[in-house]
């Protein structure tokens, strides 16, 4: 019996796992967590708009039809690829085929002392601590000694200015001058003072650069304070430094980088500045024939690709038929071509842009394709019910359903 593993259970390692199905090969899926994670809407966990279990599966759950694959729930430490064994653990487990889906952390750039006061957005986890952060900011700004101490607990600043920082901006002014708006007796949150600082010299660099400009004016106009060509040269309990501007800020997040997963490291490769893995065409490292690198954890040479969901879905599937290809003995793929799904990012709850190839589009239009291109690639249909109730709801009526303050382990 063929062995194929599967080290992720990201957008990538599942399309793998989904795709091989059929195959007459033991599928064996690993993964640090118990459950697979619609990574897009993490912001929405993070600024109170979502429940952390309305954007996470059970990955048992999820293949649980599918009698040729298991699940490990486990940290892989290392890979033999001249032996063909996966370090689970203490525990080696041999392969024939190894895909390696596991995605990225955040990057500080060389200054990983930052995580503690800026955290990143990768995970549940991340998404919890930042929307306690932000929470608790509040509590402890209505119970303030000095107006100076409000003012910093009531200053936010984002610091990246793609996709997810221009995400959180937009949500974060919301909640603050929407939904929180009325809870409070002794502050203001609508006083809240929101950064989005980006050292390049536009947001949304990815996109077009009159996307950008749109983008910049909205948020200017929900209230954010847009900072560009800047860098962040310090992240620390008092706030940030930008250039020579030392700014308090009760609450930093990051939003500037990422780092891949330590997978060039176990396969003995040099990995390019942020650790991923050059893989070819076939989307195989260099010599080594047996071995599948998809998603964040990869570039590939020649033709590097953004690092969204459609990449990481798309590379799973073509790797599944090349594997697939090679068990059965027929005709390898052709090698493979990312097909354009567009760019997409959301500003607030009124407005989004989009770029599909020639297509711009913006404004509110855009925010419902978005929230429809979203809701599709929900795994369940049970949670793209909650997820369009908790929208629709959100939109009416200015609230956010999910303010729980968790994890504290004393009062503030």
């Amino acid at each position: 019996m063929h062995r194929v593993i599967i080290v992720g259970a990201g957008f990538g390692g599942l399309a793998v796992a989904k795709g091989l199905a059929r195959l007459p090969a033991e599928i064996t899926l690993i993964d640090r967590q118990n459950h697979h994670l619609f990574q897009p809407l993490l912001y929405q966990v993070a600024t109170a708009g979502l429940s952390p279990a309305d954007i996470a599966w059970p990955i048992r759950r999820l293949v649980r039809s599918q009698r040729n694959a298991r699940v490990l729930l486990g940290e892989v430490t290392g890979v033999d690829p001249l032996r063909k064994v996966v370090r689970l653990g203490g525990r080696p487990m041999a392969y024939d085929w190894l895909v390696i889906a596991t995605g990225a952390s955040h990057g500080y750039f060389g200054h990983e002392d930052w995580a503690e006061h800026a955290p990143g957005l990768k995970d549940l986890d991340d998404a919890t601590r930042i929307r306690r952060q932000l929470l608790l900011a509040f509590e402890r700004a209505e119970m303030a000694s000095s107006p100076e101490l409000c003012a910093r607990l009531l200053t936010i600043a984002i610091v990246g200015g793609g996709p997810t920082g221009v995400e959180m901006a937009g949500a974060v002014a919301e909640l603050a001058r929407r939904a929180l708006a009325a809870d409070f007796r002794e502050i203001d949150p609508r006083q809240t003072r929101v950064l989005l600082l980006e050292a390049g010299p536009r947001l949304l660099p990815s996109f077009p650069e009159e996307l950008s400009r749109y983008t910049e004016a909205a948020l200017r106009r929900l209230g954010v304070e847009v900072r560009l060509g800047k860098a962040v040269t310090r992240c620390g309990a008092d706030g940030v430094t930008l250039g020579d501007e030392v700014i308090e800020a009760g609450t930093i997040i990051w939003a500037a980088g990422v780092t891949a997963s330590p997978a060039a490291r176990w396969l003995g490769i040099a990995g390019d500045r942020a650790g991923r893995v050059p893989v070819g065409p076939d989307l195989r490292p260099a010599g080594l024939d047996d071995v599948y690198v998809i998603g964040d954890t990869a570039i590939v040479r020649g033709a590097p690709l953004p690092g969204i969901a459609p990449v990481a879905k798309q590379q799973g599937a073509y790797v599944a038929h090349a594997i697939q290809a090679r068990v059965l003995g027929s005709q390898e793929p052709p090698p493979f071509v990312y097909r354009d799904r567009g760019l997409l990012a959301t500003i607030g709850r009124r407005a989004a842009v989009i770029s599909y190839r020639r297509m711009r589009l913006k404004g509110r239009l855009a925010w419902w394709l978005w929230g429809a291109a979203h809701i599709y690639f929900l795994v369940s249909l049970r949670n793209r019910l909650i997820v369009v109730t908790q929208w629709l709801w959100s939109y009416l009526a200015f609230e956010r359903g999910a303010r729980l303050i968790t994890g504290l382990k004393r009062l503030p």
